[in-house]
């Protein structure tokens, strides 16, 4: 079951309790991305025009490393993007565990976070749980959605981790293959420090930090070579069962999806990797 799904669509009471949070929480966004922090974008443009005027239909996916708790919505505060535009905001991916673990909480993050466009993962569930077929339905829909697919929050300044196969089979799966878009940035672990005092986080997010973010160009992805390939190697490999489809609705057997999604994974981590490593140096 869909944990409290009704309480992010955009006509629950009204609309009413969506708007004013979303006001208030880009606002938030606004003000820790630009006024209380500094924040510099490159290639800004690029993400600003797939979030307003890419092809009808066509969904969008952004993947991004995960340095803070704040990461969304403060990366999407920068001045000149529509944050304030709820028709326009992303869909994010968020963890059960730590957003969806009672009630309260799923009523909050559904409602809330940046317009109720939550849709909670349970890590280690696998990717072919409930929750990552509404992903699929937004995707369908030609909506745009957010992933952090390390699975987890770093704030060492070392090289990305490997990716999880999550969002990798989001793109082999969806119904209309999305637009990818590679997004890297630096500094929101100084603003919001996951051991700041005594092992915990701070209060409040800290200000005066220099915030750096690098977007990158989509992603172009050969599936059907990806397939081929995929089909190819898996013939030599032996993987354990962990109960997927015996036939996906890519038309492989399980031994092809984890290499057909290892692919894409590797690809994404590449791009990543070389942003991570120019935003580095700049």
């Amino acid at each position: 079951m869909r944990k409290m799904e009704w309480a992010g669509r955009p006509n629950h009471i009204g609309g009413i309790p969506r708007r004013i949070v979303f006001m208030a929480v880009g606002a938030f966004a606004k003000a820790v991305a630009s006024l209380f922090n500094s924040t510099s974008v490159q290639n800004a443009d690029t993400l600003i025009r797939l979030v307003r005027s890419r092809p009808p239909g066509i969904p969008l996916i952004t993947v991004s490393n995960h340095m803070s708790t704040l990461d969304d919505p403060v990366m999407w505060g920068f001045k000149g993007f529509p944050s304030m535009d709820a028709k326009l905001a992303r869909w994010v991916l968020a963890a059960e565990d730590i957003c969806f673990k009672n009630a309260l909480l799923s009523y909050f993050f559904r409602l809330v976070n940046y317009t109720g466009k939550c849709i909670p993962i349970t890590r280690g569930a696998g990717i072919y749980q409930e929750h990552m077929n509404e992903a699929l339905e937004r995707l369908s829909d030609g909506a745009w959605l957010h992933t952090f697919p390390e699975g987890k929050v770093s704030q060492e300044d070392s090289p990305i981790r490997r990716l999880k196969w999550g969002t990798a089979s989001l793109i082999v799966r969806a119904p209309v293959t999305p637009i990818v878009l590679p997004i890297v940035h630096h500094g929101l672990e100084e603003v919001m420090p996951e051991n700041f005092f005594v092992g915990r986080r701070p209060p409040f997010p800290l200000w005066n930090k220099k915030i750096k973010i690098v977007v990158g160009e989509p992603i172009e992805f050969d599936l059907p070579k990806l397939r081929q390939e995929a089909v190819s190697t898996s013939r030599n490999l032996s993987f354990p069962r962990v109960g997927w489809p015996s036939t996906s609705p890519c038309g492989l057997d399980e031994a092809a999806q984890r290499c057909l999604f290892t692919a894409v994974s590797e690809q994404i981590w590449a791009v990543m990797e070389r942003l991570r490593d120019s935003l580095k140096h700049s």
